[in-house]
C-alpha cells in the first residue's frame, strides 16, 4: 500500500467545492489532475488557468482521487471511477452520507477516506477584514476538519493528513473519527440540527417584521446581538441567563420543540434522514 501520496485527481473540480479546493491545491507540491465533464465547469476551471484532464488518463495514475460530486451521484460515480484506480490508491470523498450507507464502490485493493471541513467557528477571533468575510473557510479564516480512514496505517494517514490540510487550508486541527461519527455529525447534529434552528431563527425574524409591525433594522439589530451572546451564555458560560431569560427559554421549548426530539441520535433515524437525503428505499446493511 501507498505510504507518500504524490498524484491527485479532482473529480468535480469546475463545481462550486472543486474550484475552492483546486485553489488550494494548486498551491501545493501536489500533481494535480482537475477533471470536469460539465461545459460550464470546464469553462470555470480553465478561467482559473487550469487544465482540464481526462479523467481516465488521471485515475490510473493517482495516488488519491477526491470526488468532489454531489452526494446522490456518488454511487453511480464510484462503480466507474473505482474499477479505474491503481491499487493502493486512495477514494476520497467529502461527505459521510454515502459511504456510511455503503453506496460507496468497494475494491479490497484500495482504501477509503472522508473528510468533511467544519467551517471557521462562530468564536473564532478574526484580526482581517478577509478573514471577517471568510465564512465558509479555506481562503482566510482558519478552520478545523473532521476526517475518517479506517483501514490504512498511519503513515498512510499522516500523508493523507497534510492533502487534507492543503484542500481547506487554513487549517488548525483535523480531527480522526468514524465514518459512522462523521455522519452523525453531519447530517444529524449539523444538519437536522444546526441549520434547521438557524432557518428557524430566519423564520422568526421574518415574522416579527410581518406580524408585529417591528422596523426590519431594529429586528435584525437586537436578533444579531443576541445570537452572539446567545452562543457564548450556552456554549461558554461567559453570563447565565438571567431567571426571566430562563422561563422564557423553557417556554420556547414547550411550544416548539417536541418532547422526544432527542430520538434524532438513534440509528434507525440517523437511517432515515440519510436515505432521504440520498433518495434511496433505505440505508444498506
Amino acid at each position: 500500500m501507498l505510504t507518500e501520496l504524490k498524484t491527485i485527481t479532482l473529480l468535480g473540480a469546475g463545481g462550486k467545492m472543486g474550484m475552492r479546493i483546486s485553489d488550494n491545491l494548486q498551491k501545493s507540491q501536489y500533481q494535480v489532475f482537475y477533471c470536469e465533464t460539465a461545459p460550464q465547469g470546464q469553462q470555470r476551471v480553465k478561467d482559473a488557468g487550469r487544465e482540464v484532464t481526462d479523467a481516465d488518463t488521471s485515475i490510473a495514475i493517482s495516488d488519491v482521487v477526491i470526488l468532489a460530486v454531489p452526494d446522490i451521484i456518488l454511487q453511480k460515480i464510484s462503480s466507474v471511477i473505482v474499477p479505474k484506480m491503481k491499487p493502493g490508491a486512495i477514494l476520497l470523498t467529502l461527505d459521510p452520507a454515502a459511504s456510511y450507507a455503503n453506496l460507496i464502490a468497494q475494491r479490497a485493493d484500495i482504501l477509503y477516506a472522508v473528510a468533511h471541513p467544519c467551517h471557521p467557528s462562530v468564536f473564532l477571533e478574526r484580526y482581517t477584514k478577509a478573514e471577517y468575510d471568510d465564512a465558509f473557510g479555506g481562503v482566510a479564516a482558519v478552520q478545523s476538519i473532521v476526517a475518517a480512514f479506517e483501514q490504512g496505517t498511519a503513515e498512510q494517514r499522516s500523508a493523507l493528513e497534510n492533502i487534507v490540510r492543503q484542500m481547506y487550508a487554513p487549517v488548525d486541527d483535523v480531527h480522526w473519527i468514524t465514518v459512522k461519527q462523521l455522519a452523525y455529525l453531519e447530517p444529524t447534529l449539523v444538519e437536522t440540527v444546526t441549520c434547521m434552528v438557524g432557518t428557524l431563527m430566519k423564520e422568526a425574524l421574518d415574522e416579527t417584521v410581518k406580524s408585529c409591525g417591528v422596523p426590519e433594522a431594529a429586528a435584525k439589530a437586537i436578533m444579531y446581538g443576541h445570537i452572539q451572546i446567545a452562543l457564548a451564555v450556552a456554549f461558554r458560560s461567559t453570563n447565565p441567563f438571567s431567571d426571566a431569560c430562563m422561563i422564557a427559554i423553557e417556554y420556547g421549548k414547550e411550544k416548539i420543540i417536541k418532547p422526544d426530539w432527542k430520538t434524532i441520535f438513534d440509528e434507525k433515524e440517523l437511517d432515515l434522514v440519510l436515505a432521504r437525503m440520498l433518495k434511496i428505499d433505505a440505508v444498506r446493511r
